[in-house]
């Protein structure tokens, strides 16, 4: 029988978002606002919605699963190798990229490489958050389902219908807005209820005490080159991967400068790598006080609902819907503001504001009911997560980086290495199954770009570094190392 105070409780946080959500589309003027929040953030807000983005299914329902079943090695890539990309992206990437103005990931690949490379960029950006979405979605209706009984499918489509509406109506502005009060609920319910958890399950030396001394290992124990390959893959297909995420490049984008955007890229990382951690430790705890669980992924919401009382289940499951709620309007709006802008202005460059506002729109909700129908035919969440990032690690993270570092890297060269890079994975995936297809994809990549553009290069010279009224950049000052310096 469903508690009906939690009940009420989520019922009531649950409107709260929508609420908010519905108040952040007052602040909508175009699709600057609605895409990059009018790039006024703050460092306090930048850091909120990213370290809000980070915090989704993937840790706090798909880790906690894959910690429970096999220990810290099971989670290499999410919370270590995503903490690992917000540290790169801070000290490498989002610096310039903000000094340039931009609006997408997209639009780096169309100004450094050409229209072709930006078409080819948004193409390759858009499947990886419609899985993302649908593994969100997933965790959502597990949570519903231990709560209220109901099908999974049916939790499913009421998450679905919730971000939709206050992502559709508010854009950047609802997703920080909202993120904001998802971060604050998830950190503090992590790190108040996590103890009274350990605690109440014996106190962590009992459960330590317990655990098979291999679930500790942090690296591959029996030394094969296909085990350590593997595990290489697991830090990089995010740590790397998502370099080139559109999710992360957002938010960098909409910081009022380019100190806050790298500053808050290393305050998200930090807070993830601490926080990201409880759930982790939840997982491995329950594996030892609720042994050969049917369902796994539901082991903090079985925890929570075993020890917890129920003001203290409120907040708990308060905050894995944030967490849930936090990436999935994130994952959300990241291929919308790809369609919304991107593509059409490929297709139609005299497009005006407000067409790119409502197409922007409109692909949030038909992203959405994408995303639902990959979610029912799903069931693991945390492979699903990992997995995502799997298109563009082969494609885009090569030329991403050659963009900002190596001047001489051209339009061809670019679609090289992103062409290239696709083909191997796919390859590569169906010679040896086994292997890390995406991660061995990498270095094709890189050759295919460096031979292109050196052979083409008179018949295709590189391209400067542009802002967004086309002045011609530098390439000095790239790295987010002045930390403490005043904006």
């Amino acid at each position: 029988m469903a508690n009906p105070l939690v009940l009420t409780g989520l019922g009531f946080y649950l409107a709260l978002m929508l609420g908010i959500g519905l108040y952040a589309s007052r602040r909508i003027k175009g699709s600057a606002d609605f895409i990059v929040a009018g790039k006024r953030l703050s460092l306090l807000l930048c850091t909120a919605t990213l370290a809000a983005t980070w915090f989704g299914g993937g840790i706090c329902i798909g880790a906690a699963s894959a910690a429970y079943k096999g220990g810290l090695l099971a989670v290499v890539a999410d919370p270590f190798g995503a903490a690992l990309c917000l540290f790169l992206a801070g000290l490498f990437y989002v610096r310039l990229m903000r000094r340039m103005g931009l609006m997408t990931i997209a639009s780096f690949f169309t100004s450094r490489f050409g229209p072709k490379a930006g078409l080819l960029a948004s193409l390759c950006t858009i499947p990886a958050y419609v899985g993302w979405v649908g593994s969100l979605l997933v965790a959502f209706g597990r949570i519903l389902q231990t709560l209220t009984g109901i099908e999974p499918a049916t939790g499913i489509c009421i998450a679905t219908a919730i971000v939709l509406v206050y992502t559709w109506a508010g854009g950047m502005w609802a997703v920080t807005l909202t993120d904001v009060v998802q971060v604050v609920v998830l950190i503090l319910g992590l790190f108040i209820l996590t103890p009274i958890l350990i605690s109440d399950m014996g106190g962590w030396a009992a459960i330590v005490a317990q655990i098979p001394s291999s679930r500790f290992d942090f690296y591959p124990q029996e030394g094969t080159s296909a085990s350590w390959l593997s595990y290489a893959r697991d830090w990089l297909v995010i740590g790397l991967g998502n370099l080139a995420g559109q999710d992360l490049i957002q938010r960098s984008l909409s910081s009022r400068d380019e100190k806050i955007a790298y500053r808050s890229a290393y305050l998200a990382g930090l807070l993830y790598i601490t926080v990201g951690l409880l759930p982790i430790f939840l997982g491995m705890a329950g594996a030892v006080v609720l042994p050969g669980l049917a369902d796994p992924d539901l082991i903090m919401m079985s925890l929570a609902m075993k020890y917890l009382p129920d003001l203290a289940l409120v907040l708990f499951m308060g905050a894995l819907l944030s967490a849930l709620l936090s990436s999935a309007d994130s994952a959300l709006l990241a291929p919308a503001s790809v369609l919304g802008w991107d593509l059409l202005h490929y297709f139609k460059p005299d497009a005006s504001e407000q067409l790119s506002l409502r197409t922007t729109r409109l692909s949030v909700l038909l992203l959405g009911i994408f995303s639902l129908a990959i979610a029912l035919q799903t069931s693991s969440v945390y492979e699903l997560m990992v997995n995502s990032w799997s298109v563009l690690l082969a494609s885009l993270f090569v030329p991403l980086t050659a963009g900002l570092w190596w001047r001489h890297s051209n339009d061809l060269g670019a679609l090289a290495s992103i062409l290239v890079g696709l083909c191997s994975w796919q390859i590569l995936s169906f010679a040896a199954p086994d292997m890390p297809s995406d991660l061995l994809a990498v270095p094709f990549a890189a050759i295919a770009l460096v031979l292109v553009s050196y052979l083409s290069k008179d018949q295709s010279p590189p391209r400067p570094l542009l802002d967004a009224e086309g002045h011609k950049l530098d390439y000095t000052d790239r790295l987010g190392t002045q930390l403490f310096a005043k904006s």
